[in-house]
């Protein structure tokens, strides 16, 4: 069996409160439920911090075990120089997910920090980029 690890950062505890307009009404969770569902055979791992050190933590204490790891790093993406050496420190393929499309909004957004430590990108799909970045690691 897989073990793939969705990493979600700041603000996505609020999916389906904050800014339905850019990332949807749905929660996280009720998400994750149907993720599980489709993928049986993949033992789906999952966890939620606005603090950059518990994303931190958590990367490497699955880092080394995991087959992979799903992050949306949320803002910090576009600054978190610490995110990035994590993900590089462990062995674990990382695929890096946001709900919209960066590129449409803000220029600040267009950038991210930790795209270079992971094996790809997906963006502006709404909650199945999870779906699509859980497909490429399979």
């Amino acid at each position: 069996m897989k073990r793939i690890e969705i990493i979600n950062g700041p603000n996505l505890n609020m999916l389906g409160v904050r800014e339905p307009g850019i990332y949807g009404a749905r929660s996280f969770e009720d998400y994750l439920g149907e993720l599980r569902q489709r993928y049986p055979d993949v033992e789906l791992g999952y966890y939620q911090s606005n603090h950059e050190g518990d994303l931190i933590d958590r990367i490497q204490e699955v880092g080394l075990a995991a087959d992979g790891i799903v992050i949306n790093a949320g803002a910090y993406t576009h600054t978190s120089v610490a995110l990035h050496d994590a993900l590089r420190s462990v062995t674990a393929p990382a695929v890096e997910v946001h709900i919209s499309n960066v590129h449409q909004r803000e220029e600040f957004r267009h950038r991210s920090l930790i795209s270079a430590a992971c094996r790809g990108v997906i963006c502006g799909f709404g909650l199945d980029s999870y779906r699509l970045a859980i497909e490429a690691l399979i």
